[in-house]
């Protein structure tokens, strides 16, 4: 079967590089660059959309980009990007609930387990969290641990705290830690 094509530009953020990707009119990588966890994601979405990645931009990507420079600058709360997720439906279901969790507001990988109804399946769906490949707009950084910790983050704990405190600072919200 011929593959696709996917797009692929780079992103500086304040806390590192991002890789941003896009298929057709949906984002499906927004990831740390140069990090463990990105070059598995990568290739979950080759694999699972059957694309090649071409340096190249497109109107999802330059409108992500846009969105997450406001986001930086504390201008943006929410997405409206449109996804593409790739993972299985126990993924996609974690995944999908992350964005619940209100800007400038964390709950815990046992919250995300209960709220999707599978209680005893914390390592499940922290292994989920940490195969998230659309960081910051499927906000997998407000994920922490039970006992109020900062734990494993794709773009690194200084990264992941980081955008806490951008968060906090610009909601007014109480301390997560």
């Amino acid at each position: 079967m011929k593959k696709g094509v996917a797009c692929l530009q780079y992103y500086k953020s304040p806390c590192g590089e991002m890789v941003l990707a896009s298929v057709d009119d949906e984002l499906c990588l927004c990831d740390w660059n140069d990090m463990p966890c990105s070059e598995r994601n990568m290739r979950r979405v080759m694999r699972m959309m059957r694309v090649q990645f071409t340096r190249r931009s497109s109107n999802v990507i330059q409108r992500a980009m846009g969105q997450l420079d406001e986001y930086f600058t504390g201008s943006r709360m929410t997405f409206d990007i449109p996804l593409h997720l790739c993972g299985t439906e126990f993924q996609k279901r974690v995944w999908l609930s992350l964005p619940y969790i209100p800007y400038g507001e964390t709950r815990s990988y046992k919250d995300i387990a209960v709220g999707i109804g599978q209680p005893n399946a914390v390592r499940a769906v922290a292994q989920v969290i940490g195969a998230n490949a659309i960081s910051i707009l499927v906000p997998c950084h407000r994920v922490i641990g039970c006992n109020h910790t900062l734990t494993g983050y794709a773009g690194g704990l200084d990264a992941k705290k980081k955008l806490l405190e951008l968060e906090r600072r610009e909601s007014f919200t109480q301390p997560y830690l």
